[in-house]
């Protein structure tokens, strides 16, 4: 292993680990308005557990557990298969069924996009709805993590999981710009560039994608996708400390595992796992941590084979 290699593992493992320490963070105050949070934390920065959904401490959302379930699907089809377009069907299929498999298993919540979704992959073995409204919102984007791993040297094929993946459950044209968009931006960190340079790129797509714009922030943090990625960028942009980027996004409220899921992610590639608060780490359940460690090793491999 050389010492590059061990950069990239560093940044891989912290936006995986920072994807799920945002998660079990913002699932506290998930649907929660700013003042609300004010009201009964003042400032919320302690993984605590607890919500609507009544988590144990450091338990994590569907935002981490679609995600490991989408990167067991990666492996399991492995890296030649994976970066081929004819296999992209069979591809899709296993990827619908890790989905499917997930949602047997009764997570502790689920989506109501994700949930038709797979109901119709159910239901006609469809790998893709018609495109539709009210697929708008952020279901696709949360989990892509995995595929931006095991494709990270080949843009073309990354494009093509990421869209097949994503269009199970959300077809939209926005979910679509989001799901790429974030992509690229982890891969572009991932590869070392800096928080300047990061900025630049995230200005020239704002500027090709006018419906995503945050300065000034819109101040919305809902799972539609825009007030998402809004969020998520104007977080990302304003703060380079990972701590403070994290906290500043879930005390928005609203869709905040996503929202600082998503921020934790990025913000942890940046800094990498080695800089990712303890207390915050500490506090994660074990076996994610092991899940996800796992993950990415194999993950990576399959990039670099690839």
């Amino acid at each position: 292993m050389t010492d590059d290699f061990d950069t990239l593992y560093d940044r891989a493992l912290g936006a995986y680990l920072g994807l799920a320490i945002g998660d079990a963070l913002g699932a506290t105050v998930e649907f929660m308005r700013p003042r609300e949070i004010r009201a009964q934390y003042g400032e919320h920065r302690d993984i605590v557990g607890g919500g609507w959904l009544k988590l144990a401490r450091g338990q994590v959302t569907d935002d981490t557990t679609m995600s490991l379930a989408l990167g067991d699907a990666l492996l399991e089809v492995g890296g030649a298969r994976l970066a081929s377009d004819e296999h992209m069907t069979a591809t899709t299929r296993t990827i619908a069924d890790a989905f499917v498999g997930w949602l047997r298993g009764k997570p502790v919540d689920c989506g109501n996009t994700c949930r038709r979704g797979l109901q119709r992959y159910l239901g006609d073995g469809s790998l893709s709805g018609l495109q539709n409204e009210r697929d708008g919102g952020n279901g696709a984007l949360m989990r892509n993590l995995p595929t931006v791993l095991a494709l990270l040297r080949d843009d073309a094929a990354l494009e093509r999981v990421s869209l097949a993946q994503a269009r199970i459950t959300h077809h939209h044209p926005q979910s679509d710009a989001a799901t790429l968009s974030m992509a690229r931006l982890l891969a572009r960190i991932l590869g070392g560039a800096s928080h300047t340079d990061c900025c630049a790129w995230v200005a020239d797509w704002v500027r090709d994608n006018p419906a995503f714009a945050f300065q000034p922030y819109p101040g919305r943090a809902t799972a539609y996708v825009v007030d998402t990625v809004q969020t998520v960028l104007y977080h990302f942009v304003s703060h380079a400390d990972f701590e403070t980027a994290l906290v500043a996004t879930v005390n928005m409220g609203d869709d905040a595992d996503t929202t600082g899921a998503l921020v934790g992610m990025l913000a942890g590639a940046r800094c990498g796992a080695r800089a990712l608060p303890e207390r915050w780490l500490s506090r994660l359940q074990r076996d994610v941590v092991m899940a996800i460690t796992d993950q990415t090793s194999g993950l990576l491999a399959m990039s670099r084979r690839g």
